[in-house]
């Protein structure tokens, strides 16, 4: 009997859990705490969906990063045959960088790190990104229209891409392009695409509802 291959594919997909006042505090003026929570809950939801449609497209593990609540929650939530796995303490950044030295110790060749809330990201984009890894980039950088990245993808842990960087500002996109040219990266990149952080962001949220 042979061994399962090693699936060399990881998407890690950053999320939080639902919880009303805590989560997407920017969007409780226009919602109001349940209302935003629950925009949280089907954005996470909807992106998860995409990942598994994506993995009708090619081979890979999808693991579920979260903030707030418990894993128990969490599975409650999203069902047991997800895997989920706590953030951890410290910045976005150090969060980012200890998901991916995990995946690359458990044999990951190439890793892509997704957000919850750009709903415009496809099944086809996240291929392309494990694409451009496997031709030789890099870095994958998918933009925000708001200055941050939906999308990072690598084939080697890069620590420098995780420090020194703005976290929660319009220069996040900006600093981390500027870190991987002064480190000579070869750099993919992917369509600007819009988070959904704030109430003129809704409508687009609104739109992706309609078409689906």
């Amino acid at each position: 009997m042979s061994l399962p291959k090693t699936i060399d594919k990881c998407l890690i997909i950053f999320t939080r859990y639902p919880e009303p006042g805590i989560t997407k505090t920017r969007l409780i003026p226009a919602l109001g705490a349940v209302g935003a929570a629950t925009l949280q809950r089907q954005m996470t939801e909807y992106v998860l969906a995409q990942a598994q449609l994506m993995q009708s497209i090619e081979r890979v593990c999808v693991q579920v990063r979260f903030a707030g609540g418990n894993k128990q929650l969490m599975q409650n939530w999203l069902g047991n045959n997800i895997e989920c796995l706590a953030q951890g303490e410290g910045d976005l950044g150090q969060k980012m960088a200890n998901s991916l030295i995990s995946a690359f110790h458990n044999q990951t060749k190439s890793a892509v790190i997704i957000g919850s809330d750009c709903p415009g990201l496809t099944p086809l984009l996240i291929a392309k990104a494990f694409q451009q890894l496997h031709l030789g980039s890099d870095l994958v950088l998918g933009s925000a229209i708001d200055g941050g990245y939906y999308l990072i993808g690598i084939n080697r842990f890069i620590p420098q891409l995780f420090a020194g960087i703005s976290w929660g500002s319009d220069r996040v996109f900006e600093q981390t392009v500027a870190i991987a040219e002064s480190l000579n990266l070869a750099t993919a990149y992917l369509p600007p695409l819009a988070d959904i952080d704030r109430p003129e962001d809704l409508p687009i949220w609104e739109q992706i509802q309609k078409e689906c």
